[in-house]
C-alpha cells in the first residue's frame, strides 16, 4: 500500500485524536492539520483520508470550510478517497456528521474513488447528509455519546478501507 495523507480539521482534539489512532493503524500514513495545509498537498498522494467534525447545524469545522473550498482547484483523478466524521447524535441528530456528508459532495464529479462506506447501524440519530443509499459515506465517530465504541469502529474501518487502498 502505498503512503496515505490523513487530512483533518479538528477544533476540540476530538478528530485530531481519531485521526492519529487511524494513522497508527495505518502505519505508512503522515498527518494534516489542514488548518497550516494547503488542499494542494493532497496530489502528492494516490491515497487519501479526509476528516472533519460537525459543528452548529451540520456546518463543516471552520478550517476545513476552507480547505473544502480549496479542494476545487485540485487534481483528484484517480486517488482514493476515505471520509470520517464527528458529530454529535444525541444534540444535533438532525444534521449528524453533516460536515463529512459536505466533503463527500465536494469530491463529486472530481474523478476520484471515495471508499470506505459504513452501515448505519448501532447509530441513534434521525437525518445526515453523510448518509448515500442507506450507508454513511465514511467512518461516522460520536466522541460525546458512543466514544465507547470508536476504537473498535476505527479499526474495523482502517481493516475495510486497508484493502481498497492502492
Amino acid at each position: 500500500m502505498e503512503k496515505v495523507g490523513i487530512f483533518f480539521g479538528s477544533s476540540t482534539g476530538n478528530t485530531e485524536s481519531a485521526a492519529e489512532a487511524i494513522k497508527g493503524l495505518l502505519g505508512n500514513a503522515e498527518l494534516f492539520n489542514v488548518a497550516d495545509t494547503k488542499a494542494a498537498k493532497m496530489a502528492e498522494f494516490t491515497n487519501l483520508i479526509i476528516g472533519t467534525s460537525t459543528w452548529g447545524v451540520g456546518d463543516l469545522q471552520d478550517d476545513m470550510e476552507g480547505f473544502v473550498s480549496d479542494m476545487a482547484s485540485v487534481d483528484l483523478k484517480g486517488k482514493k478517497v476515505a471520509l470520517f466524521g464527528l458529530g454529535d447524535q444525541s444534540s444535533y441528530g438532525d444534521t449528524y456528521c453533516d460536515g463529512m456528508g459536505k466533503v463527500y459532495q465536494a469530491l463529486q464529479g472530481k474523478g476520484c474513488d471515495v471508499i470506505g462506506f459504513m452501515p448505519t447501524a448501532g447509530y441513534e440519530f434521525d437525518a445526515s447528509v453523510a448518509v448515500d443509499g442507506g450507508e454513511f459515506v465514511g467512518l461516522a465517530l460520536d466522541a460525546d455519546n458512543q466514544g465507547e465504541k470508536t476504537d473498535e469502529r476505527i479499526k474495523t474501518w482502517v481493516a475495510k478501507i486497508q484493502k481498497e487502498f492502492k
